[in-house]
């Protein structure tokens, strides 16, 4: 790709729709060696069955007042897929092969990781969607295991990751096919013009997230479409889209990539559940 990666109708959409998917993105092959450096992460870093930490995206948020999780936003952590537990709380499976995703600083800790972030192609991107100092919050390496892949309720990003003015982004990376038997994305087109129904920030002590409601009114059900997608392909998510993925029970896997980036001329505010007071937030530059 050239310095510019979009066209005006690509921009366009993305400004219509609040998402754009960009087909071969990445070549094939670099997808493939970030999909083998996440699993040489998740042998590395994988804690032993009886200390696991289970996230779940479905409501439930019983990651939220582990402090592994709350300080995980300066680490490489894993978290379990909750279905990798039998009734007695046994892992059915190898260690490795039970996680939902790996979080939330490969970008800054990892060289491959760092390396597959930060593009000038990325930068490009960033710029023409409107992001004045793009600096890259969080990772996440996201495995949706075959058969107990957990869902992701709808939700947008903002709810996790506010800033004032609103400005988060997702840059979602296909590193596996995603189809709709597999657990791809849905989103709702137009849907980031609809008001955040809630937000997510810490408690007054710091040790746990709460959900400040600010509409109790769901997010449109109808409407929502499937964004299936080969590997290689970026899908962009503006931070107000609400967005969604089902669970996987079929018997192939749907790893996936997901950087946010926030821009540096809005205000990240101290009450986020992610906090780098150590780690310095940088931008796509190499």
């Amino acid at each position: 790709m050239s310095d510019s990666c979009l066209s005006a109708a690509q921009r366009a959409a993305f400004e219509r729709e609040g998402f754009l998917v960009l087909p071969e993105f990445v070549p094939a092959q670099r997808c493939l060696a970030l999909r083998e450096r996440a699993l040489e992460l998740a042998r590395m870093h994988v804690p032993p069955p009886e200390q696991a930490t289970v996230f779940t995206a479905d409501g439930a948020a019983r990651h939220a007042a582990e402090r592994y999780f709350l300080t995980s936003g300066e680490a490489i952590r894993c978290f379990f897929e909750k279905d990798a537990f039998d009734a007695d709380g046994r892992l059915r499976g190898e260690p490795h092969l039970s996680l939902n995703k790996l979080g939330h600083a490969m970008h800054d800790l990892d060289p491959v990781f760092d390396a597959f972030s930060r593009t000038a192609e990325l930068a490009a991107v960033a710029r023409e969607i409107g992001m004045s100092a793009p600096l890259l919050l969080q990772s996440m390496y996201i495995f949706k295991q075959p058969r107990i892949g957990g869902e992701v309720v709808c939700h947008t990003d903002h709810t996790y990751l506010w800033t004032e003015p609103p400005s988060v982004v997702g840059f979602w990376f296909a590193t596996d096919d995603a189809t709709t038997e597999n657990g791809c994305l849905w989103a709702l087109p137009g849907g980031h013009r609809l008001p955040v129904r809630a937000r997510s920030k810490l408690n007054a002590a710091r040790t746990a997230t709460e959900l400040e409601i600010l509409d109790p009114a769901p997010y449109p059900s109808e409407g929502l479409v499937p964004l299936e997608a080969r590997r290689g392909t970026l899908v962009l998510l503006h931070g107000a889209l609400p967005h969604l993925s089902g669970p996987n029970r079929s018997d192939k896997p749907r790893h996936a990539y997901t950087l946010h980036a926030i821009d540096g001329a809005a205000r990240y505010l101290d009450d986020n559940w992610l906090q780098r007071p150590a780690l310095k937030l940088r931008g796509f530059s190499a």
